[in-house]
């Protein structure tokens, strides 16, 4: 198939991509520089000139605590970018894959979110994300996957994080919130899966399986890693942030992800081999 795939040099698209392109298809990559996704003109004519069977929609606005003061660009890019290529894909019927977040939940459930469970964010950035999911369930041919607490080897993110922190006398890490940590290799494996397996249109949750606190996912890091830290856990209270985070994102996943805990060994066992 014909892939158009937003926000490919981001940190999912840059293993998504390739993935894509092994398993036989033909990638069409797009960033800001080439398809601006707030621009609906922009958008109609770029997608109507390649013609592609299918549309995966990377791109977003994924700062979660400065969303709280930059509203307007992530309300520009999250729910007006989602809204165009929604548009485009109806109008030249084109199914569309929407990556979407943990954070369109409140966290106050006690066991697991599934598909079907009310979106209440807490944050802005996840109210964006929340409203691009309604924008793309106005498709008749869609899927949302939802992940959680990625990581990967493109980007910024918490495993990256601790290890620079590992030096540091004394670390506290959150262990009030407790999710599911996912690799971004596991993610794609997931996206791959669902399209090529054809799965019935809807929502998916494809995050690692199992669960565990930041303070968890630091600890397991940190003892995978062959680090001696001075690791302590502390309260959600003694770190404020400007963005609410949910107490509880532990997702079904639906059996798409291996256990977080057998990726993050394969994800530091790679990286210790660059």
């Amino acid at each position: 198939m014909k892939m158009l795939v937003t926000g490919a040099k981001g940190m999912l698209g840059q293993d998504l991509c390739p993935a894509l392109e092994d398993s036989g298809h033909e990638v069409i990559e797009t960033d800001v520089d080439n398809m601006d996704i707030t621009s609906s003109v922009a958008v109609l004519e770029f997608t109507k000139k390649q013609k592609p069977d299918f549309l995966i929609h990377l791109a977003a606005y994924t700062n979660v605590d400065k969303a709280e003061e930059d509203r307007e660009t992530a309300y520009k890019i999250n729910v007006e970018g989602t809204q165009n290529l929604v548009n485009a894909c109806k109008k030249l019927d084109i199914p569309m894959l929407y990556i979407s977040t943990d954070y369109v939940f409140d966290g106050t459930k006690k066991g697991k979110y599934t598909p079907e469970d009310k979106r209440n964010p807490i944050n802005y950035y996840g109210e964006t994300k929340a409203k691009g999911e309604e924008a793309v369930q106005t498709l008749e041919k869609y899927y949302i996957t939802r992940t959680s607490w990625l990581y990967g080897h493109h980007g910024k993110n918490f495993v990256e994080t601790m290890l620079s922190l590992a030096s540091k006398p004394e670390l506290k890490v959150v262990d009030d919130q407790i999710g599911c940590p996912t690799w971004t290799v596991e993610l794609v494996n997931g996206i791959v899966k669902i399209i090529e397996e054809q799965m019935p249109y809807g929502i998916y949750q494809v995050c690692g399986s199992g669960h565990t606190s930041w303070y968890g996912v630091a600890k397991e890091i940190f003892e995978l890693h062959g680090d001696k830290v001075n690791l302590f856990p502390c309260k959600t209270e003694e770190f404020p942030r400007p963005a609410n985070r949910p107490r509880n994102s532990i997702m079904e996943n639906q059996g798409l992800c291996r256990s977080w805990k057998a990726a993050l060994k394969d994800y530091l066992s790679l990286r210790s081999e660059e």
